[in-house]
């Protein structure tokens, strides 16, 4: 799932991020209106943490804009408790409302709430599959053979983002930006040990190894026959 936070405290979006990275979302951030509404028009999101308050244009001007175009759930977080405030925004077309200070468990279950209410959008499937595996997305279930694979949060990151882009070798520096967000250290072995460890529970158990490691360049999720 693919979440766009628009918001101008760098802190608090870098936090949301992390959060909700550890929950198993793929998250962007943009921190001005602007930006923000660029980002939601060339890419698509399953969903979008907007604030009320941003420079450039303000969360309503972003959201009255998104509306024209498109129907991606949008979450507000703002400062303002007013009812008025609060009725303004739902009437823009803002999907539900958090006023901030928030905890992060409440955040977290109104985004589920909000992803469960959405249908996937034509002829997006929620079931990933390749040869004898198959990836429940909304579920976050992972078979192979039928036999359920019991995978960590960043392992199932990990194994959708290579089936999403089965047979395409993704570098190691691209693994770890999209699964860890942060710069890769070429003295940490993080992805090296996510892909053992992936592997161990995907490969080692059958016979046909899915996932496979392409010297000098990264690894590639596809099926040789």
């Amino acid at each position: 799932m693919q979440i766009l936070i628009i918001e101008d405290e760098v802190k608090l979006a870098q936090y949301l991020q992390k959060g909700l990275r550890e929950e198993g979302y793929s998250v962007d951030m943009a921190h001005d209106g602007v930006t923000g509404l660029e980002a939601a028009s060339l890419h698509r999101y399953d969903l979008i943490l907007l604030d009320g308050m941003l420079p450039g244009l303000d969360g309503l001007a972003v959201l009255a804009a998104l509306r024209q175009s498109q129907q991606t759930p949008v979450l507000m977080l703002t400062a303002r408790s007013e009812v008025e405030d609060r009725v303004k925004g739902l009437r823009t077309g803002a999907d539900d409302y958090l006023v901030k200070p928030f905890a992060f468990s409440e955040l977290v279950a109104r985004i589920q709430v909000l992803l469960r209410r959405t249908s996937p959008p034509s002829g997006e499937t929620t079931v990933l599959k390749l040869a004898d595996l198959e990836v429940d997305l909304i579920r976050r279930r992972v078979s192979r053979a039928g036999q359920r694979l019991e995978l960590t949060n960043k392992e199932f990151n990990l194994l959708t983002l290579l089936l999403r882009r089965q047979g395409a070798v993704l570098s190691r520096t691209e693994i770890a930006a999209q699964i860890w967000g942060m710069n890769f250290d070429s003295e940490t072995n993080v992805v090296e040990v996510a892909v053992r460890r992936l592997r161990g529970k995907l490969d080692l158990p059958f016979d046909q190894p899915l996932l496979h490691t392409v010297r000098g360049m990264g690894y590639v999720l596809e099926f040789r026959g």
